[in-house]
């Protein structure tokens, strides 16, 4: 068996240069997508990392599900070969940025005080970076991952990833042929937590339900008295929705968060009231505060044309969230709630996953923490939204979110994403490769 190869040996600041530039030329190729299958860029981004990998033998292939819409995937062989392989994916597209909003050029890849800043710094090109850097370092000093590490960049993950990696899930799956799990976005940043430096693992994600409502009444003149008026059953139904309060619901992932949080702060947790806990987790509650019960919130309405006319129909969008297991409850409860006379039927769904907090892989990025970061912990927490993990699991790939980032204490990782200036420390992604290349667990090519 090959030695292992200890990645504490590398110093910090020994990657800052070649991370941030790829991060950079990353950045600056404008990749938005506007949902759909309007965008941009994505053939140009997958040509440069495929560039990339093809320089360390990964033998890439860009797909293209529709014209316009590129990934790219390839293979870096591992020296364990008893071992399943594993996945490490990222998303080359990123969500519009209006420059008017912005103090810099959204796509101009600034470095102001060693920060750059761009659409896609945190979500997530920057995070791509890393897993370039890595794996360039491994090969350009003769070694190799443990594992078999299949690395994906999908487009269309900013949209759910229709013509990204669920395309490839249902029409490529050889591509991720021998794969038991994966790393990806959006967990590794850090908060402050009961005084600690805390590393948010990300175990599990909510699923999606994206709801179309109907309500069908009798259209008619609006001076006249009318009962069967479909703006009032609509208005009805998304008030009971609106205003409907979800009971806490804890799965194996947050009940773990919450009872280590409360370990830390040196109480015993109350599950009945979890508020002193998501308080204590500092800026790391945008993404936990809504992981303890379903959710559901209207984001649409549509009916009528002009003032003295009933119309004959009412429309509504809403987007739910169901928890692990949930997802047959949201509906039934949602349907419940909207009443007889309004029809809910699906745009888009997709199930909540969640992965076990426990295993040799969760064990080596605990571990990779605890020698980078010695004073650390790490939590694991589910996500609000979603990522390409979905789509992999239905390939029964267990996924998880842990590209470690240690961030500045005043830096809130959840506000940048999707935000105006967003950004990430050149120190940070530097950090992210020093931890990323003791996951994978390298040892010398031969030995």
């Amino acid at each position: 068996m090959p030695e292992y190869t200890d990645g504490g040996a590398i110093a910090p600041g020994t990657f800052r240069d070649r991370v941030a530039k790829i991060t950079r030329d990353l950045i600056q190729i404008d990749t938005t997508n506007y949902g759909g299958n309007d965008s941009r860029g994505e053939p140009e981004a997958a040509a440069y990392c495929a560039k990339l990998m093809d320089a360390l033998d990964m033998n890439p292939e860009i797909v293209e599900s529709e014209p316009g819409r590129a990934s790219v995937i390839g293979r870096m062989k591992g020296w364990d070969t008893t071992a399943p392989a594993l996945i490490l994916h990222g998303h080359i597209d990123v969500v519009p940025a209006d420059a008017s909003e912005w103090s810099v050029d959204p796509f101009g890849a600034e470095v102001i005080d060693d920060v750059i800043y761009g659409r896609g710094a945190a979500d997530m090109k920057g995070m791509d970076a890393i897993m370039l850097s890595a794996l360039e370092h491994l090969h350009a000093t003769g070694q190799q991952p443990r594992r078999d590490i299949i690395l994906a960049l999908f487009g269309d993950e900013e949209a759910g990833g229709v013509y990204g990696s669920a395309w490839l899930v249902a029409n490529r799956p050889d591509l991720f042929a021998g794969a038991t799990e994966a790393i990806s976005e959006v967990g590794g940043f850090t908060a402050t937590v009961a005084g600690k430096r805390a590393y948010f693992l990300q175990t599990a994600e909510k699923g999606i339900a994206w709801l179309n409502l109907t309500a069908i009444g009798t259209p008619g003149h609006g001076s006249a008295r009318h009962t069967d008026n479909a703006v009032t059953k609509m208005a009805d139904a998304m008030s009971a929705i609106g205003h409907h309060q979800w009971p806490l619901h804890y799965t194996d992932t947050t009940r773990q968060l919450m009872e280590e949080v409360s370990e830390l702060m040196g109480v015993t947790f109350d599950d009945s009231d979890p508020s002193p806990q998501l308080a204590a987790i500092g800026s790391a509650v945008t993404f936990v505060g809504s992981t303890l019960s379903n959710s559901s919130n209207p984001t649409g309405l549509t009916s009528g044309y002009k003032h003295n006319v009933i119309p004959g129909k009412a429309e509504a969008t809403l987007d739910a969230r169901p928890l692990p297991g949930q997802d047959e409850h949201l509906l039934e409860t949602i349907r419940s709630l909207a009443g007889d006379d309004v029809q809910v039927t699906y745009e888009h769904g997709r199930q909540a996953i969640e992965a076990p907090y426990s295993g040799a892989l969760v064990e080596a990025m605990i571990d990779a923490i605890a020698q980078e970061d010695p004073e650390a912990v790490v939590l694991p927490f589910m996500m609000s939204g979603g990522t390409d993990n979905n789509a992999l699991s239905q390939l029964g790939i267990a996924g998880y979110g842990f590209i470690p980032l240690q961030l500045p204490p005043d830096l809130e990782f959840p506000k940048l994403f999707h935000g105006i200036d967003e950004r990430m420390p050149i120190d940070s992604l530097d950090f992210g490769v020093r931890a990323l290349l003791r996951i994978l667990e390298p040892a010398q090519n031969g030995s």
